[in-house]
């Protein structure tokens, strides 16, 4: 990246509009702003200015903003650009901009040249994104506290305990003559203490948030014919999947993402499994077990009026042994058993919606569902990822210090904890993944 370079994009989204933005950022902006504008205008104050092209005639006129560095979102001397929002004179506009010596901005370099000017921090600038691609109202206010530092803030004070635990240790081990024999003071064990638990508090809000940024993948399996796709109507509340009385209806694999008190919930319906010699069903099911490795949690759909047949537990058995899975039994409307959950396992009506509000309550508790919590943070899973490596390198510490009396291994280890935490604001974050998360940013942002 060429950070001398001046950067324009469209941030408006594409089509037509009451008013359309073209943003500006780096050293000529200034100059690009009195061919444009015929003057600079004042700091951080509105205009109305008529917006030319290079042989001086007037292709729109709208608002003019200047913000000069370091007083501006990136750090660096910004221009925008608010004229009317209609595609061909955007992209006239565009033009003019890169005729006077910008170049095209890349997806996310707006944020990216702010994370780099220290405007803002990795994590708060993922939350721009977030905030931007929100699928429910709660998961725009977790975005915002993010957005706000609030995320950042718990990270950084849980990465200074680290390293000041950390200092303290390496202290006493190169200072062996001042006989500090920090291994057998309580005072260092209950700052690991300490930080272990808010560690796990950290990680339980940033897997809430999580789930409200990218939801939960529900797979539907079972034998053709046990009301799967009843079920995905019932949960989507539309007529998505055909509904025959007729096995095997469905042969390919559907999907339906819903919101579920303001967590996203991809619901995926599936062909029936059974032995097959057709070969359109038999890829069906093909996919339907490929679907079922990447699900975070299976619905395991019983006919309630054959549930004495074993070959339900055949197939059940089938199933990865360590993914989450709920066992649900369909049509107690003929079976004649009461709705509800029933040593373990959940009776249901998808046809007559019996028993739909006691799934989706299941399916709220088991995606860790905390109401309007207000201390969330919107996080990515690289955010937990960053928490289980800390995790465990603190844990690590911990056993470093009570088993085996190693100074010098659990500094290491404390070390170890330290880079991971500090991938999420970028403190230690490689190039090249940067590089991939800006690049799934919006152009213009």
């Amino acid at each position: 990246m060429h950070v001398n370079d001046t950067i324009a994009a469209i941030a408006t989204p594409a089509g037509r509009g009451g008013v359309g933005i073209i943003r500006l950022s780096g050293p000529k902006v200034s100059l690009i702003a009195e061919s444009m504008l015929g003057q600079l205008t004042k700091p951080h104050r509105a205009a109305h200015r008529q917006f030319l092209g290079k042989d001086g005639t007037v292709l729109d006129d709208g608002v003019a903003i200047y913000f000069p560095g370091p007083h501006s979102f990136t750090g660096e001397d910004v221009l925008e650009l608010q004229g009317h929002g209609g595609k061909i004179v955007m992209d006239m506009l565009l033009q003019v901009c890169l005729q006077n010596g910008a170049r095209l901005a890349r997806p996310g370099e707006f944020s990216e040249r702010a994370f780099l000017n220290d405007k803002l921090d990795l994590a708060q600038a993922e939350a721009i994104a977030d905030l931007i691609d929100s699928s429910s109202e709660q998961a725009a206010r977790s975005a915002i506290r993010s957005l706000q530092g609030d995320f950042s803030a718990a990270i950084n004070s849980l990465l200074t305990q680290i390293t000041e635990l950390r200092i303290y240790v390496e202290a006493a081990l190169d200072f062996p003559e001042e006989e500090i024999d920090f291994l057998a003071d309580q005072r260092v064990l209950d700052r690991v203490h300490r930080i272990q638990s808010q560690l796990g508090d950290i990680f339980n809000k940033a897997k809430q948030g999580s789930l409200l940024r990218e939801g939960m993948q529900l797979v539907i399996v079972g034998k053709p014919n046990a009301g799967k796709s009843s079920l995905l109507n019932a949960l989507a509340g539309q007529e998505t999947a055909i509904v025959t009385e007729y096995a095997g209806t469905t042969r390919d694999v559907l999907r339906e993402s819903i919101n579920l008190d303001g967590m996203p919930l991809h619901i995926i319906d599936t062909a029936g499994l059974r032995e097959s010699d057709d070969p359109v069903e038999k890829i069906g099911i093909q996919r339907a077990w490929q679907a079922v490795e990447k699900a975070d949690l299976i619905l395991f759909l019983v006919d309630d009026t054959e549930a004495s047949d074993m070959s339900h537990h055949a197939l059940l058995d089938q199933m990865p042994e360590k993914l989450p899975r709920i066992t649900v039994h369909n049509k107690i409307d003929k079976s004649g058993h009461t709705e509800g959950l029933h040593n373990e396992h959940l009776y249901i009506s998808a046809k007559q919606h019996i028993g739909i509000d006691t799934l989706r309550g299941t399916l709220k508790q088991r995606m860790g569902y905390q109401g309007d919590s207000e201390d969330l943070f919107i996080a990515r899973r690289r955010h937990l990822h960053a928490l289980e490596e800390t995790q465990v390198a603190v844990d690590n510490a911990s056993e470093q210090l009570q088993v085996f009396n190693a100074g010098e291994l659990m500094a290491e280890e404390l070390r170890v904890a330290q880079d991971a935490l500090g991938q999420i604001t970028g403190r230690f974050t490689p190039d090249d993944l940067l590089g991939e998360i800006f690049s799934s940013f919006c152009i213009g942002k």
